[in-house]
């Protein structure tokens, strides 16, 4: 009793705090928003590949001792184009002086194409190799450009990497700056090189493809910036035109929405304050936020009206608005934060960010609608008679009471259909596969997405996958043996067609071999041991510390070697079975006592990250089980009403992961994550339900029967009205360019629409049929709601 008396207390204070310093509240928070709106302006885009593992995985150290050695392996951007006519003095000169142009851009640290292209030539007195461009002035006749043809055509080195010569197909590459890859500086660099390549095509009058990861991962940033304006809009519209429906009152919708809206402006102001930057993810919680901050509102106004309809006192319904919809919009927005909080625990940096901004920015919203919403209808009139009528007139009235009839009279049907459901989820669940993309996300239908494909096409992708080789011993990559060993590596490479031609120290001592013979084409294969002497020697500086051909495929020592390789945009099961077949072929040239050969590269490490990823987000959706489920211990004291409150809102995310199964979506770190988010928040309608549930089994005498039906007939309406603010709010997000953010908003919706049939239908079905099995005196007491009491007279007045 003293436990009980002290809740009604501190939620009467609660609301007469709130509203009797109903200036003092909107003058703080109009400052911290003033202060979050300042913090703004410093917030960032991210520019770097999500680093989905841990400091301390093996793979992601194996990876960082690569860059360190060789330099980052995604710092080259690619153009390409289709030219039949490239050696036309015209058309050659005009890609002569793009090279040029685009190599005096600062930032750009070289760039090679077949009009800026680099030979080695023997130099017998100085028995060197000199490191010289085949173009070193700008042709002036057609006869001197076809002479340039001939010998350009005659560098087996570059067949394959700049050109594909069966079908006109020429490529540059773009080696840009790794200090500036990572800081928003890129964004001007990418779009500098863009425009001069895009101004070469209309004026050559060819269509250029642009790829590469630093092109790729700017072009996504940008669209990350573009969509999160635009959804911010279109959360405000929809969550504008429901509430202008559902109560057809101006100020019932200005209200919520300038509400949602401060909301966004702290959530942008908490992720610049934190040092975080908007990525995919953090992208799209301002707009989840006012989808939520809606359903509070929604909530808050209905009980709000309801409670005016029944003593026609302002004051009096405003004061119960919080009290008795205070403590479960609490707890529903906390399960909400859980499902996000959840993610902390992956270790993964993004969504250890995305889940702390949105589980404050949650619980922010909350204390934004607890204290604006009733201040700001106490300074408003009183609620019109049509407001009044239309909350429990129409459709929707009517849906409820049809509702009713099936929960009372037809539950056998409830429990056939929701039984054939499951065995359909059953079945769903087991068609799931486990995949992903390293550009995964792009639109399929983009210039983008087909521009990679352009690269595959004609040379087998642009995707990063290297091949580190040490021989624990100096200047062992230089043995004869060695080479040749690295040379039968690269023909077993050439035998996977998703991989592009291997590029290796082995091309480049066939280059030498070529050059030592004055450049003649045929001799462009590894030296035998008589020529390995003399070819050798001719390369006295390769481990000076010299800039030179070698020094991007070794280490100083001489002890560690690199295979580079392009990868095509294979899903993460091809790229397992591709490292699963080629590692025992490794394995029989390089054995495994003599040599540590390591299989890296962006590729590997994305294939990692993604089953460690997927693995901890499992385990955060069963943490955010566990939390949600002690946080409604919190409400529901019976640990069976627990579990029968999870029932009805476990069998819609069976249904989800059914739906991916049926429809080929497969399980990735960009789709796992909604179960948990969905989890957190399709439990709200199953919260409000029981706790007016309780509170009714206190009016009627503990009669469970009368107490379902008015419960349901209660809340039901909030019910609908919230679900189709959230459905039609993640909704919205199937309008994104990115996939993961458009299977969200279908999953998500998805999943939402069967939970409010679930707990409209099933929940109170299980209650009527489990009768007093399941209501036990232990469900009585709650730990955070507040007591009914209709002795709210002290807050008449303010």
């Amino acid at each position: 009793m003293q436990l009980k008396f002290r809740r009604k207390k501190m939620w009467k204070y609660i609301a007469r705090w709130i509203l009797r310093y109903r200036i003092s509240h909107l003058i703080i928070i109009g400052l911290i928003t003033l202060f979050f709106g300042y913090q703004m302006r410093s917030i960032k885009l991210s520019y770097e590949l999500a680093q989905m593992l841990p400091q301390n995985n093996p793979t992601l150290i194996a990876y960082e001792n690569f860059k360190t050695e060789f330099g980052q392996d995604g710092a080259v951007m690619f153009a390409g184009a289709i030219n039949h006519d490239v050696f036309k003095l015209e058309n050659f000169d005009a890609l002569y002086d793009l090279s040029h142009q685009l190599k005096e851009i600062d930032g750009v640290e070289g760039v090679v194409s077949i009009a800026q292209i680099y030979t080695l030539v023997k130099n017998p007195e100085e028995k060197k190799f000199d490191f010289k461009a085949v173009i070193e002035k700008k042709p002036e006749t057609q006869h001197e450009l076809d002479s340039l043809k001939t010998i350009i055509y005659s560098l087996p080195f570059y067949d394959g990497l700049l050109y594909n010569r069966e079908a006109d197909v020429f490529m540059i590459m773009v080696t840009l700056d790794k200090d500036i890859l990572n800081t928003k500086e890129r964004v001007p660099l990418i779009y500098s090189i863009k425009d001069e390549i895009d101004s070469y095509a209309k004026k050559q009058n060819i269509e250029i493809h642009l790829s590469g990861l630093p092109y790729i991962r700017t072009i996504t940033s940008d669209l990350i910036k573009s969509e999160l304006n635009k959804f911010i809009f279109y959360a405000l519209f929809v969550a504008a035109f429901i509430l202008l429906i559902f109560f057809r009152s101006f100020k019932m919708v200005f209200f919520p929405v300038l509400t949602v809206g401060i909301s966004v402006i702290w959530t942008l102001g908490i992720t610049a304050l934190m040092g975080y930057e908007i990525t995919i993810l953090t992208g799209i919680i301002p707009p989840l936020l006012i989808i939520i901050g809606i359903e509070n509102s929604i909530f808050l106004l209905n009980k709000y009206i309801a409670e005016y309809n029944i003593h026609q006192n302002k004051i009096k319904a405003l004061t119960r608005m919080v009290s008795r919809i205070g403590s479960a919009n609490f707890l529903t927005n906390a399960t909400t934060a859980a499902g996000f909080a959840a993610f902390i625990i992956t270790g993964n940096d993004l969504l250890v960010e995305f889940g702390i901004v949105a589980s404050l920015s949650i619980l922010g919203i909350y204390l934004l609608t607890l204290v604006l919403i009733p201040i700001f209808f106490s300074f408003k009139g009183t609620p019109k008679a049509r407001q009044l009528n239309n909350v429990e007139d129409g459709i929707v009235s009517g849906l409820v009471d049809r509702i009713l009839t099936v929960v009372s009279k037809h539950r056998n049907w409830v429990y056939v259909f929701s039984l054939s459901l499951f065995i359909l989820g059953v079945i769903g669940v087991s068609k799931l596969k486990t995949t992903g993309n390293i550009v995964d996300d792009i639109p399929k239908s983009g210039v983008l997405y087909q521009d990679l494909l352009f690269f595959e096409k004609y040379f087998n992708g642009v995707m990063p996958f290297e091949i580190t080789i040490d021989t624990k011993k100096p200047r062992g990559v230089l043995q004869l043996s060695t080479i040749q060993k690295i040379d039968r590596l690269q023909n077993v490479l050439s035998e996977y067609p998703e991989l592009s031609r291997p590029m290796s120290l082995t091309e480049v001592v066939k280059f030498s071999k070529q050059a030592f013979y004055n450049g003649d084409e045929t001799k462009y294969a590894l030296p035998n041991n008589q020529e390995k002497n003399f070819i050798l020697a001719y390369m006295p500086k390769i481990d000076s510390g010299n800039q030179n051909t070698l020094n991007s495929f070794v280490d100083n020592d001489l002890r560690r070697t690199r295979v580079t390789v392009q990868m095509a945009n294979i899903g993460t099961n091809e790229i397992e079975a591709l490292k699963n077949d080629l590692q025992p072929k490794v394995d029989r040239i390089f054995n495994p006592d003599k040599f540590d050969v390591e299989l890296t590269g962006t590729s590997v490490v994305f294939l990692e990250g993604t089953k460690y990823l997927i693995k901890n987000l499992i385990q955060s959706l069963l943490l955010a089980l566990v939390v949600i489920s002690l946080l409604m211990a919190l409400l529901f004291t019976s640990a069976r009403m627990i579990v029968l409150s999870l029932v009805p809102n476990l069998l819609p995310q069976l249904l989800t992961a059914a739906m991916m199964g049926y429809f080929g979506i497969p399980v990735k770190p960009s789709t796992i994550l909604i179960f948990s988010i969905a989890l957190g928040i399709s439990v709200d309608n199953a919260i409000h339900f029981l706790s007016r549930y309780r509170l009714q089994l206190k009016h009627n005498n503990w009669e469970i029967n009368i107490s379902v039906m008015k419960a349901l007939k209660e809340t039901g309406y909030s019910m609908i009205y919230s679900s189709i603010v959230l459905f039609f709010g993640f909704y919205i997000f199937t309008l994104s360019k990115f996939g993961g953010t458009e299977a969200m908003g279908y999953l998500i919706s998805f999943t939402l629409f069967v939970a409010l049939i679930s707990n409209l239908f099933l929940l109170p079905s299980l209650l009527l049929t489990l009768d007093k099995f399941m209501t036990t005196r232990a469900f009585k007491e709650s730990l955070l709601e507040a007591a009914e009491d209709d002795n709210d007279n002290d807050n008449n007045e303010l």
